[in-house]
């Protein structure tokens, strides 16, 4: 299926790739920019193919928890999981401010040395999704930066702070 929607984020970050990778799998580091402008509590992060992170973000008294179960782990080079949003058990669940958002997202992030920098690259694609599914996330393409853009800003400033 070529024809599926897919969100592209690409980044390049000044600083060396391990480095980067740590951001990204590293329960101290990851909740420092993953989920801007809430509070980021990770549950659980087991990085390895079949392993999960649960992820729970909170603001305003209210709570949005991810399951992510990762497919694939190749240190420092790729990470691939399978994204969905999660019940108060960690189950998949239904997205309760979009009914037909995509239960399951395959994300796939990778990390290319530049000389001295990296480059990241990440692809979210809706995996094994019904039409509606397909064509709500499709809908919602054009806004995806703006979570995800802002948590690169994030991780841009932790990048700097680590290499201080």
């Amino acid at each position: 299926m070529s024809d599926l929607p897919i969100y592209v984020l690409e980044r390049v970050f000044d600083a060396p790739r391990e480095l980067v990778w740590r951001t990204w799998t590293d329960p101290q580091l990851l909740p420092r920019w993953y989920g801007p402008n809430v509070e980021t509590i990770i549950h659980q992060l087991d990085v390895k193919p079949g392993g999960v992170w649960l992820n729970e973000m909170r603001w305003d008294g209210r709570s949005n928890r991810e399951r992510m179960e990762y497919t694939e782990v190749t240190p420092p080079e790729r990470l691939v999981w399978l994204h969905s949003v999660a019940d108060e058990d960690w189950n998949i669940a239904t997205n309760p401010m979009m009914a037909d958002w995509p239960r399951v997202l395959l994300t796939t992030v990778t990390f290319a040395e530049d000389g001295e920098r990296t480059k990241m690259r990440l692809t979210w694609a809706p995996h094994e999704a019904s039409e509606a599914e397909i064509a709500c996330f499709a809908a919602a393409l054009e806004n995806l930066d703006r979570g995800w853009g802002a948590g690169m800003v994030l991780l841009e400033e932790l990048l700097v702070e680590l290499q201080a």
